[in-house]
């Protein structure tokens, strides 16, 4: 089974919840998980590890403050990351232009630096009357195949 570092970026704590469910959800598959709620380039692992990156959108289509350093250190690293294997889910609100946009915005700089992507990005939207942790945990069982 994989390795998984669950990477968050949250403003309100909502998508910490999605994060947590996803935690839950693949423990169960028998993957190793360790959840980053601040996440740190260099103490994230690249080696032979897959990256879930739950991020809701902050502001004008911003990375949350709390992922924002990341993805600065992840866009200026020298480190060979075509190894890592990644999987997005966007948490937003269609009711605003800029829509899971910090999910788009990190597909782009992962794929980028030569990342490679599991399966197209999950988006939720909070418009709905949904269970965004349910929905999360049903996308990575029907997805489990790819894991």
């Amino acid at each position: 089974m994989s390795s998984f570092q669950i990477i968050v970026g949250s403003m309100l704590g909502g998508t910490e919840y999605v994060a947590e469910a996803c935690e839950e959800t693949l423990l169960a598959l028998n993957h190793q998980v360790t959840v980053h709620l601040k996440p740190k380039f260099e103490q994230i692992n690249s080696e032979k590890q897959t990256w879930l990156i739950c991020t809701s959108t902050h502001g004008a289509g911003d990375f949350p403050d709390n992922i924002q350093n990341f993805i600065e250190d992840l866009k200026i690293s020298t480190v060979d990351l075509s190894p890592v294997k990644f999987m997005i889910i966007g948490v937003g609100d269609s009711n605003y232009d800029t829509f899971c946009k910090a999910a788009f915005d990190m597909e782009k700089v992962l794929l980028s630096i030569g990342c490679n992507e599991i399966t197209p990005l999950k988006t939720l939207d909070m418009r709905e009357e949904i269970d965004p942790e349910d929905l999360a945990q049903q996308w990575l069982i029907t997805n489990s195949d790819l894991l």
